[in-house]
């Protein structure tokens, strides 16, 4: 049954105000209702999960707020690591994946390592304490992979020759010095990686990258 235009153009003015009222009030739930807890018990804001949609930057204009809406959201992670924050310091990628100038994997740092710093940093942090409590008990922290292949691809990605190649983390990742929570900023099809092959004359022999 063929709805009448004027409930049609009713229902496209309600979406676009709810659209409207997502990215032109920040501070808002996705319900409507304000988070109204004391400061104390609400969440470290520089360690939320970067889901744009459920905490919009108030800093961000009102286009960057929209386009925000149709990013991928962040996947939920044990630890809510903000890279913004750290690279802020001074940090580098390599400081913590220490192995994709070396080899395939870039690899993930492991609890010991993060408590260097973070016995005596933040540690008053509900996330760095959840942290503190995984390294004394001796376990790991369980992080959630961002980015890969599914195993049909039978891509074999090598981070090591990228790096000698001198392509840069963000031509890959995408600008993480904005972002909090790791989550897909640059999508890996087969058409993007022979397109960069091309552009920076590498080979693009169906062996390079599939076994």
């Amino acid at each position: 049954m063929t709805r009448p235009p004027a409930i049609t153009k009713f229902l496209a003015l309600g979406a676009v105000f709810a659209i409207f009222l997502a990215v032109a009030v920040p501070g808002r739930k996705a319900s409507g209702r304000e988070d109204k807890r004391p400061a104390a018990e609400k969440p470290d804001q520089d360690l939320q999960s970067s889901d744009p949609r459920e905490s919009p930057d108030p800093q961000k204009s009102f286009w960057e707020r929209f386009t925000d809406l149709f990013r991928t959201p962040a996947p939920q992670q044990p630890i809510a690591y903000t890279h913004k924050k750290h690279l802020a310091v001074g940090m580098e990628c390599a400081n913590c994946h220490q192995f994709a100038e070396t080899g395939p994997q870039a690899g993930i740092p492991h609890a010991d390592f993060c408590m260097v710093c973070h016995q005596a940093i933040a540690t008053e942090s509900p996330e760095i304490q959840k942290m503190t409590a995984l390294w004394k008990q001796g376990k790991d922290i369980p992080w959630v992979r961002v980015y890969g292949f599914e195993k049909e691809a039978h891509v074999r990605f090598d981070h090591a020759p990228h790096i000698r190649a001198k392509v840069e983390c963000q031509t890959c990742h995408g600008d993480m010095t904005q972002e909090t929570v790791a989550r897909v900023l640059v999508k890996h099809t087969m058409g993007s990686c022979i397109e960069c092959h091309k552009q920076e004359e590498a080979s693009i022999d169906c062996m390079t990258c599939h076994f």
